[in-house]
């Protein structure tokens, strides 16, 4: 039988129930569970790190968001079915929108906006150029991109954006009930 040293059992313990404490309270606290602003590095919410994602609900399993960003689309398909198209503003020259296969990663109401240039923090509110929802599905661990309002609805069908995929806010408001974490975003030239 294997034992160990009285100090080695006690140091276990300690590194163990710390670890514990520290997961506990971070699932306890409503606050450590708010993701930090959008384009921060920290933007990838504590729930990846715990494999959380790896249930993925049937309704994102049935629906998935298809991006044209040369027609300035976003199609929502629901059980292989057309059920709405926005028209979106898509990512500026050297800051383009990626193009690829993804998943929806985040969902928040009211975000707050960091800047990726100045790292100035827009809270929520009618000057954040968010708008009321985001939806992220790419990071590269230091800026975030997705879905999201904005509070500058002219720049709609235009390519302005940081990267990410702005739609009028009454249309962010749509598609953010209708879709959930892990539902397929598929982004075309």
């Amino acid at each position: 039988m294997l034992t160990h040293q009285p100090i080695t059992r006690c140091f276990m313990v300690l590194c163990f129930g710390a670890a514990a404490l520290l997961v506990a309270a971070e699932w306890a606290s409503p606050q450590l569970r708010q993701p930090p602003p959008v384009g921060s590095p920290k933007a990838l919410w504590r729930y990846e790190g715990f494999g959380i994602m790896s249930r993925v609900s049937q309704q994102a399993k049935e629906t998935r968001l298809i991006v044209s960003l040369a027609e300035r689309q976003l199609q929502l398909y629901v059980k292989d079915q057309l059920t709405a198209s926005y028209e979106i503003a898509v990512g500026q020259e050297d800051w383009q929108t990626p193009t690829g296969s993804f998943q929806i990663r985040q969902k928040q109401e009211y975000p707050a906006w960091q800047h990726p240039i100045t790292g100035e923090v827009v809270p929520p509110g009618p000057d954040n150029p968010l708008g009321s929802r985001w939806l992220g599905f790419w990071t590269d661990g230091k800026y975030a991109i997705g879905f999201h309002g904005t509070n500058q609805e002219e720049f709609i069908g235009q390519a302005v954006s940081h990267g990410c995929i702005r739609l009028r806010d009454r249309d962010i408001r749509d598609l953010y009930e209708q879709v959930d974490l892990g539902t397929v975003v598929v982004v075309n030239p």
